[in-house]
């Protein structure tokens, strides 16, 4: 799917939407995610974390990638997205058969290294630059579309097949027996008590909330910028994918690492600061001209460190301070509060690119900034955590 996604917005342009559309379809797409996972907690623990993860993948990947195959207009991107959204489901299902039957200490490495595979996808972009070279922008995202169906269906069959369910899993089956979804989702007001009790939870997901803004858009409105506003060539896109996650990579691998071993307080300021920079710079490339390309190419230095670090720290935050034993429920409000925040900036970042391409990374600049302030804030009234922990 990483061959894919990070060209859908050009792939919905090229179809004939506009910017305001695209970023229409964005926000119905986070609208669906925070209704799934409003649910997704008590669907997690009534079907088992593996079960609700085989299900909720194929409705949220395999049958959208079909229709973004044959896309032929807006309204197959808003079934799709619609669809899609059920990953709000598999995000939080997913994430508790990772994490919950590993030690405390091993849940940072861990996200460190899915977040690295995650990134190695794009070697295989070049083939995109080669497809889009020879067939142009619309039939090479088409077969990339089919080839994302046949992987995903086959990623869902070898994961159901070699993961069992975690203890937490099978403990939260047995307690949910015989209660309905619906009953279940009556006793959110006693989890957000508990998630209210907690500061570092709440900081942990205000913080991640701002930035799912925040790498939204730039997933959005980076190739459109680059595209319609520098006249990088739609072949080139997919080179500098490589090149962003290449650095996202050697980053997780030899940077994160010494930077969780302490106190996350800095990691987190260095991200934020390390994003502002990058879309800084984004914001200054000049259209023409020989710095472009070096200009450009720095502000993916500066994102790479970003996109390699906000993951593992934002997802480590959450571990340090959820309760195990009420983690699917914790997390399907964590993710109904970021997709609820989320959801008017996909709309807003497509009426801002209409009128400026360089509006919505302003947009992102003042979010920053705001993340920096409520850090700020936050550890001058709490001690740090340690993600070893």
């Amino acid at each position: 799917m990483n061959l894919c996604i990070p060209y859908l917005s050009v792939y919905m342009l090229a179809i004939g939407l506009n910017d305001t559309r695209v970023g229409f379809i964005v926000m119905i797409n986070t609208l669906s995610q925070m209704l799934f996972s409003f649910f997704s907690g008590p669907i997690t623990d009534k079907m088992g974390r593996r079960k609700a993860t085989a299900v909720f993948d194929c409705f949220a990947w395999s049958i959208p990638a079909l229709i973004w195959w044959r896309a032929e207009g807006f309204w197959f991107f808003l079934a799709a997205a619609l669809l899609n959204g059920t990953n709000g489901v598999t995000t939080n299902s997913w994430n508790c058969l990772l994490v919950e039957d590993a030690e405390k200490k091993q849940i940072t490495k861990i996200y460190t290294i899915i977040s690295a595979f995650g990134q190695l996808a794009a070697i295989f972009a070049p083939i995109t630059a080669i497809l889009i070279s020879r067939l142009t922008l619309v039939p090479a995202i088409r077969i990339l579309f089919i080839n994302a169906f046949v992987l995903m269906s086959a990623k869902i069959i070898i994961l159901y097949i070699a993961s069992k369910e975690t203890q937490t899993g099978k403990k939260r089956l047995e307690e949910t027996k015989g209660k309905s979804i619906f009953r279940l989702t009556g006793g959110y007001g006693e989890v957000i008590k508990i998630i209210l009790k907690s500061r570092g939870m709440v900081f942990s997901i205000v913080i991640a909330a701002i930035l799912w803004i925040v790498v939204m858009i730039n997933n959005t409105f980076w190739q459109i910028i680059v595209n319609k506003k520098l006249l990088v060539p739609e072949s080139a896109l997919p080179l500098f994918i490589v090149f962003r996650s290449g650095l996202a990579i050697f980053f997780l691998f030899f940077v994160v690492p010494r930077l969780t071993k302490g106190l996350l307080k800095v990691p987190l300021l260095l991200t934020f600061a390390s994003y502002i920079i990058g879309q800084s710079l984004l914001i200054i490339v000049p259209a023409e001209g020989m710095l472009k390309y070096p200009l450009l190419c720095l502000s993916l230095v500066f994102d790479g460190f970003a996109a390699g670090t906000l993951f593992v720290l934002c997802e480590s935050l959450i571990a340090l301070h959820v309760n195990p034993d009420e983690r699917a429920r914790i997390m399907a409000i964590r993710y109904m509060f970021m997709m609820l925040v989320t959801a008017p900036f996909g709309w807003i970042g497509g009426f801002l690119s209409d009128i400026s391409r360089n509006l919505p990374f302003v947009l992102n600049l003042f979010l920053l900034v705001v993340c920096i302030v409520i850090t700020l804030m936050y550890y001058r009234k709490e001690n740090d955590h340690s993600a070893e922990e």
